[in-house]
């Protein structure tokens, strides 16, 4: 999307079918490698990754979000309402879902270590794929480190430059280097940010992301005769929240709406909350305490105008596919790494064990599948491995952690996982339909901290009845779920 735009023009936008044991009819038309035999061609795969991208989209009814082409993308394919990743920090979540195992199998619990240095021999999601004869080509932000992942790809992978913090602005390098030299030089010059916001009146492909859609565009072109898995990782709307101009003239400030709970939960422990050092580090915010609400609204509009960004240049990925003929052949998965606060409980950022770090998005669409599905059901990221593998034809790995969600593109309302799994930290979380329960264990094991919020009741998590003695019942039943694990809950378990 280049030149401006307005807001009304903007606007105007086979699997198996088995989950860890559970059988499911297979979908039609998908080629099978255990049986050897090809009903058509192999479906190729884009993979589309987008880092710190909550589920603040129109189509998850936030109806103040302009994303017409993520919801064109859900329009085609199927909504995964109720996602969660592993864990809300994006080097560990990246190298969760991409082994398909949980962070204390990849012994990565942060941004690093690599998943070629905890688990070499681990055969992951594209090397998988790549052994079966496609070509998997890594762009932008797929792994959390570029160079992961040795084995996984055709070729090195390919990121474009300046893509973090992802400034564009002479004034604002000007800035950092002027910060860098008056700190006495104590950091590396990367290590030195600006402001958390920029909104320079440049083209799209002026900033990283644009230039990932180029190279991603001119990828397809290259690959059309499949198969193909390519991955493209997206960096925005991640801090700081620089994009063009333009989108952020899509949206009012004076219509956006801080959040509804700026505010500690009732009786949350400490460990829970976090001083959100990572947006602190930006240059103009306050070390200590809350945003003023006109620096708040400022960085929620950031972000919205991000999102809108990446929006796009998801649309033109779309369009591609469809100008090539690819779209009816390929199979399309989108996901957020992990959630992200904007001033709900206080908090900024990522990097803690509520909803709103936790809960993510996931759009799946695949050849052979009904269009415009909803699944209400409890999935998680590294459900994607298996997942991909059953709409492929590939055969699933032993060693994945999750369940394939596959039956549920089918069959969106059937009986699925009791619960879904996630940390952060020392906390640990369980999440059921009705429950979020979380506790915190010293190292000798004792419980130390703990939260329980029922979502019919509390859906934004504002007072924490962990201790109440009506729900001592509940609380040692969802701690006998976080002890049982993920196995317990998988369906037909």
């Amino acid at each position: 999307m280049s030149g401006s735009c307005s807001r009304r023009e903007f606007l105007g936008m086979g699997l198996k079918g088995m989950g860890a044991g559970l059988l499911a009819p297979r979908l039609p038309g998908v080629f099978s490698s255990t049986t050897g035999q090809a009903t058509r061609r192999r479906h190729n795969v884009l993979f589309i990754a987008v880092d710190d991208l909550r589920p603040q989209l129109r189509c998850y009814g936030h109806e103040q979000m302009i994303s017409p082409n993520i919801d064109r993308l859900a329009g085609g394919g199927t909504l995964f309402e109720r996602t969660y990743c592993q864990v809300p920090i994006c080097g560990a979540s990246r190298a969760s879902l991409l082994s398909g195992c949980r962070p204390d199998t990849t012994r990565i619990h942060y941004l690093k270590p690599k998943l070629d240095e905890t688990m070499p021999d681990v055969l992951t999601l594209p090397q998988h794929f790549r052994n079966n004869g496609y070509t998997t080509v890594s762009l932008g932000k797929v792994y959390h480190v570029g160079d992961d992942d040795k084995k996984g790809w055709s070729q090195p992978p390919w990121h474009p430059k300046r893509s973090w913090p992802g400034y564009v602005t002479e004034e604002i390098e000007q800035l950092r280097t002027r910060l860098w030299e008056e700190g006495g030089k104590k950091k590396q010059r990367w290590e030195v940010l600006g402001p958390p916001v920029e909104a320079a009146d440049v083209p799209d492909d002026v900033y990283a992301d644009g230039t990932l859609t180029n190279r991603a565009i001119e990828e397809l072109g290259r690959l059309r005769h499949g198969p193909f898995f390519l991955a493209v990782g997206f960096v925005k709307p991640h801090l700081a929240f620089a994009c063009p101009k333009r989108y952020w003239d899509l949206y009012r400030r004076d219509e956006i709406d801080l959040a509804d709970n700026p505010f500690r939960p009732g009786g949350a422990p400490d460990a829970a909350l976090h001083n959100w050092g990572e947006l602190r580090a930006y240059c103009g915010i306050p070390k200590e305490g809350p945003l003023p609400d006109d620096q708040a609204l400022e960085l929620i509009h950031g972000y919205y105008a991000c999102t809108s960004f990446i929006d796009a240049q998801i649309g033109r990925l779309l369009d591609e596919l469809e100008r090539l003929g690819l779209r009816d052949n390929t199979v399309i998965v989108l996901w957020g790494d992990h959630g992200w606060n904007l001033g709900e409980h206080g908090l900024w950022c990522k990097h803690c064990n509520f909803e709103t770090s936790l809960h993510s998005p996931l759009i799946a669409s695949a050849p052979g599948v009904p269009a415009g599905q909803r699944v209400n059901a409890l999935t998680e990221f590294v459900d994607i491995y298996p997942s991909l593998c059953e709409v492929c034809g590939l055969s699933v790995p032993d060693h994945l952690e999750g369940a394939s969600f596959a039956p549920l593109m089918r069959q969106p309302d059937r009986p699925w996982k009791q619960a879904v799994f996630s940390q952060y930290g020392k906390g640990r979380s369980v999440k059921t339909p009705r429950y979020r329960y979380t506790e915190w264990k010293e190292e000798e094991g004792n419980v130390y901290a703990r939260m329980l919020y029922d979502h019919q009741a509390d859906p934004y998590e504002n007072v924490n009845v962990a201790e109440l003695p009506a729900n001592a019942e509940l609380v040692q039943r969802l701690t006998g779920m976080l002890a049982a694990g993920w196995r317990e809950a998988l369906p037909g378990a």
